[in-house]
């Protein structure tokens, strides 16, 4: 497309059977504040991030990636957006208007090529938020999502072609080809990234914590909580980044990490990593060796609101 109207990453919201352990996993384990709870929505918001929330739970009977959000430079970005898709035969959930969810603002839903609900909006209220300190394991801001799609190439276009997304760097296995391509919307390498899958659904979510000695922290801290650990602490070679995986109450899997790359436009060249290479999913070697059984974890159920808006 001729523009890129995405800025960044604001939230994603998803919905779980458990949702009380949900919440308390989020609100007394994982680190984040409660910003408004109804009883059958709460918004978590990260205490370093002036976004309004990074992550939404809902109360259901099915659980399901309700929405991906992402912010634009302004409403003509939005209305802009908008139109191109339209354009493009893309289904809307519906037209550019107030957003009636916490925070307010002005954007639009709509289904990207596999049905997942993808939000984008501008003027959303900020938050009044604080610098994390030195020590304080806590989230300072959610950092990435990424989603599992049986054909990643189709939706890698997809992003590519209608919401300005680069490619960063891609996961390539010689004999079963790539799988799994990071995705950039601004400088830092990866705010999406799509992992070969074989179905729809959410594979994990990261949230960035202040540096190395606040992550090994946070680490640590959960898995004395007797939370599961499926995979870390370690360090990506794709980004840079530390990682420390975890399965949330409903399945999901939840990342802690830090230090991701920042990528310069005008000099960056994507990289092709072969994932034989032990240093590919772990240049420490600390976090054990990527398997059969971590990637079906992250495969994760699949997703069961594909072309079905959520009702908030």
């Amino acid at each position: 497309m001729a523009f890129s109207p995405i800025t960044h990453l604001r939230h994603f919201d998803i919905a779980v059977p458990d949702y009380q352990k949900q919440i308390d996993f989020y609100k007394n384990h994982w680190g984040l504040t409660v910003m408004e709870d109804d009883g059958g929505v709460t918004y978590f918001a990260a205490e370093g991030s002036p976004e309004q929330y990074s992550v939404r739970v809902r109360k259901s009977d099915e659980k399901r990636l309700d929405l991906v959000s992402f912010g634009a430079a302004d409403r003509t970005a939005v209305d802009q957006l908008a139109s191109d898709l339209i354009a493009k035969g893309v289904q809307l959930v519906g037209e550019p208007d107030d957003v009636k969810t916490l925070g307010g603002g002005y954007g639009f839903r709509f289904f990207d090529l596999e049905g997942r609900t993808i939000e984008v909006s501008a003027d959303v209220a900020t938050r009044k938020h604080r610098k994390v300190e030195e020590r304080e394991d806590i989230p300072v801001k959610l950092s990435h999502v990424v989603l599992n799609s049986p054909e990643p190439e189709k939706m890698r276009a997809w992003y590519e072609q209608h919401l300005g997304f680069r490619l960063s760097d891609t996961l390539n296995h010689p004999q079963t080809g790539d799988l799994f391509y990071f995705m950039r919307c601004n400088a830092q390498h990866h705010s999406m990234a799509i992992a070969r899958g074989p179905h729809a659904s959410l594979q994990h979510a990261s949230f960035e914590l202040r540096g190395i000695d606040e992550y090994m922290r946070g680490s640590g801290r959960l898995m004395r909580a007797g939370f599961r650990k499926i995979w870390g602490p370690g360090r990506h070679r794709a980004g840079d980044n530390t990682f420390t995986y975890f399965i949330d109450p409903n399945g999901n899997t939840m990342e802690y990490t830090t230090e991701l790359d920042a990528v310069d436009e005008d000099t960056w060249h994507p990289s092709i990593f072969d994932v034989r290479e032990p240093e590919t999913s772990d240049q420490w070697g600390t976090g054990g060796e990527m398997d059969e059984f971590i990637t079906k974890e992250m495969f994760n159920d699949p997703d069961k609101g594909l072309y079905v808006a959520p009702p908030v």
